[in-house]
Parts: C-alpha cells; structure tokens; sequence
C-alpha cells in the first residue's frame, strides 16, 4: 500500500505543477484580491477535486466516460465559463485603461465569490473526473478495499493541490506590490484573460 501511494503521489504531484486553469485562476484571484481570496479560490478549486472523486467511486464519472452526449454538455459548459472569465478579465482591463483609474477605485473581490470561481472552474472541468475514473484505478492495489482507498488517494491529491496552490499565493502575495500597479496588474489581466480564453477554446475543440 505504502508503494500504492508514494507512485499515485508521484503522477498526481506532476500534474498538479503543470500550469493549467487553477494556477492561473489562484494566481489572478490573489493579485486582485489578496492572499485570503486567493487562499478561498484554492479550497474552491480542492472542493471540486473532492466532489469529483466522491463522484468517481459513485460512479458517476463512468456516466460521463460512456456518455458522449453528456461529456461534450458539460465540456461546452466549461468552455464557455472559461471563455466568460476571459472576456471579463479582458474587458476589466479595458476599463482600467480607458478610465485611468485608481486601485482604490477598482471593487474589491469578495471570498465568497473567489471560492465559487474556483469550485465552479473545478466541477465544469469533464476532464478531472475522467482523470480520477482512468488513472486513480490503475493504483488501487489487488485485494485492497477499492472506496476506501479511492479516498486515501483523493486525501493525497488534494493535500498535494492545497500545498502548490499556497505556494502560488505565496508567490503572487510577494509579488503583489509590483504586481498591482496599474500598468502592470492591467498587463496580469490581458495575460489571464487570453489564457482563459485559450484554455476555454482548448476544452471546446478537444475529443
């Protein structure tokens, strides 16, 4: 068992350090709100890796993995959401520019709000559940208790997410004075804003 779970933590820590939707959402959500609405968007987004294992040893995700119809309904869903949050991130620095307004006068994020992002980010994401159905099995030792040792695995993934998505916190919270000068935070909103959009039109076309 010990084995089990230091190589599923092995492949889970890779794939978590790869740049995708979260990092970049935690690392957006801290520069414009802060190292609380950064940490909330995190647990959103571990929140969603949750309920999507719970799903998987439901065997809900297996729906999802037959099911072409209900694949494409919510990978479309997700496209769209990602490709909302761009074209916001992309509008609100238009407005900054075109106004030349003050930090002060830009709407402060609320933690509510920076942890449904990053929930609803999370469980519009077909994929993670497709993840979680194909490759968390192939761990699972013969003769093991296969629910159980599902949510010893999710435990180990999601510890793994908190760890590297406070690191990122950390990181943007250091960087966040220079960071959120004008020109520059209306440069990280360009940036995210175009990465949204181009992970949301990568989710659409993807088969």
């Amino acid at each position: 068992m010990v084995t089990a779970c230091l190589a599923f933590a092995g492949v889970a820590a890779l794939l978590t350090v790869t740049p995708g939707v979260d990092t970049m959402l935690v690392l957006r959500t801290t520069v414009t709100g802060g190292r609380r609405t950064g940490h909330l968007a995190a647990a959103g987004v571990v929140t969603g890796l949750v309920c999507w294992a719970m799903a998987s040893a439901a065997g809900l995700t297996a729906v999802l993995a037959a099911s072409r119809i209900a694949f494409d309904v919510l990978r479309v869903a997700g496209a769209c959401y990602l490709l909302w949050l761009g074209g916001q991130a992309l509008w609100n620095a238009r407005r900054k520019r075109a106004a030349v307004q003050d930090d002060a006068d830009e709407p402060r994020l609320s933690g509510l709000t920076a942890f449904r992002t990053g929930l609803t980010t999370n469980l519009l994401n077909p994929k993670v559940g497709v993840f979680y159905l194909s490759l968390l099995p192939q761990f699972i030792p013969h003769g093991s208790p296969v629910f159980w040792t599902s949510m010893l695995f999710v435990a180990i993934h999601a510890a793994e997410a908190l760890l590297w998505l406070a690191v990122i916190v950390g990181v943007a919270r250091a960087a966040r004075r220079a960071l959120s000068r004008p020109s520059v935070k209306r440069r990280l909103q360009q940036v995210t804003g175009l990465a949204f959009i181009g992970f949301g039109i990568r989710l659409a076309v993807e088969r």
